[in-house]
């Protein structure tokens, strides 16, 4: 059985940096990926970032890059979203998802998702 666990977010003011942890449990296939959405209040889960887990391969939404960063550790089944230059727009739960068909900006494509940490950028 597959889990999904977020953790990381807190508040942070406008500038700062936090790193968020996705740790997945039960088996992750080599043509997985692992993606970050998130979402604000009354808005629709929007992509973040995505990392396919046998290369490595990464991808961002426009309005996060150069400001974030998303690594894995093979070893601890983890992925990482280094988050810099934070600012209010960033405010949102952030989800982490595991598509079992590789890297995907659509949240329909993923499988499994955690329960979501908030991050809140004051001004």
């Amino acid at each position: 059985q597959v889990q999904v666990v977020e953790s990381g977010g807190k508040l942070v003011q406008t500038g700062g940096s936090l790193r968020l942890s996705c740790a997945v449990s039960g088996g992750i296939d080599s043509s997985a990926a692992v993606g970050w959405f998130r979402q604000a209040p009354g808005k629709e889960r929007d992509f973040v970032s995505c990392i396919s887990w046998n290369y490595g391969r990464s991808y961002y939404a426009n309005s996060v890059k150069g400001r974030f960063s998303i690594s894995k550790d093979n070893t601890k089944n983890t992925v990482y979203l280094q988050m810099n230059s934070l600012i209010p727009e960033d405010t949102a739960v952030y989800f982490c998802g595991l598509s079992i068909f590789g890297t995907s900006d659509d949240s329909d494509l993923y499988d499994y998702w955690g329960q979501g940490t908030q991050v809140t950028v004051s001004s």
